[in-house]
């Protein structure tokens, strides 16, 4: 029902409120979300990523009335730090993907992907303050990364209100995607400890024209990828993922989701209406 609705609302001219109805489904009383919202997460309680994906898709319809209750949920779990856990004790009990590791430890993937989104909204808030600097310091002093990761700091500089600095990290953190091979450019790259397929390609990094990480391939390399991402439709008319389906259910929820983005990363570079 979600992505039929984000759907309509992004290529139909469908209204926002069913979408913002839909996504609500998933709130709990706490400010965040869970309820398997992010698909590989099976569990009702509130959890980073969940939160993280229901304001991406509220920001999506221009909606914010949930952002005040979500960031009071992720202040209430951060770490002194000003860190996030990628996967809270609270999932321990409830089905999972084998990569949801339970972790109290700060996390710069999660962080940097709360504090891109709450920085969208231009929240003002002491703990995202907190965040902001943890992912600084942490995106400041890497030497090594992956795939994921990567594309979380990448959604952070894209967002962080520190433009210059921004730009001058977005870069550095190209030149070390390339150098560690963690983008596929056509040649089966791929990442250490990830299946194949499984590691980015240009458009997973620049989804869209005016992203940082546009700046991190030539022309040539960004159609040879768009024409592999228009050929790699499936006859039903839907797009697959690269990583491992866990359990079946996952693919039939993933499948809408990542069709989504590939059309919408398709309309950004004018390749569909």
């Amino acid at each position: 029902m979600l992505e039929q609705r984000r759907f309509g609302f992004l290529f139909d001219g469908g209204p926002a409120e069913p979408v913002v109805a839909a996504v609500a489904a998933y709130r709990n009383e706490d400010g965040g979300f869970g309820h398997a919202l992010e698909p590989d997460g099976r569990g009702p309680t509130s959890q980073p990523l969940h939160t993280w994906t229901a304001l991406n898709l509220l920001h999506e319809v221009g909606d914010d009335r949930f952002v005040a209750g979500a960031a009071g949920f992720l202040a209430s779990i951060a770490n002194e730090d000003g860190g996030v856990p990628n996967c809270l004790a609270t999932a321990a009990d409830h089905p999972r993907a084998p990569w949801w590791r339970v972790s109290g430890d700060s996390d710069l993937l999660m962080t940097a992907l709360v504090a891109s989104v709450l920085h969208r909204f231009g929240v003002a808030d002491p703990w995202l303050e907190r965040a902001t600097v943890f992912c600084w310091e942490r995106v400041d002093g890497m030497a090594e990364t992956h795939p994921y990761e990567a594309a979380a700091c990448l959604a952070f500089l894209q967002d962080v209100p520190d433009r210059p600095r921004a730009e001058r990290a977005a870069a550095r953190l190209g030149e070390l995607v390339r150098e560690q091979g963690l983008v596929d450019l056509g040649e089966g790259q791929a990442a250490e400890g990830y299946a194949a397929g499984e590691t980015h390609r240009p458009h997973h990094y620049a989804a869209t024209p005016d992203s940082l990480a546009r700046r991190w391939f030539s022309d040539d390399e960004m159609t040879r990828d768009l024409d592999e991402l228009v050929a790699a439709r499936a006859d039903d008319g839907g797009w697959t993922f690269p990583w491992p389906a866990w359990t079946p259910v996952t693919t039939h929820e993933w499948r809408p989701i990542v069709t989504i983005e590939a059309l919408r990363t398709l309309r950004a570079y004018d390749r569909i209406s």
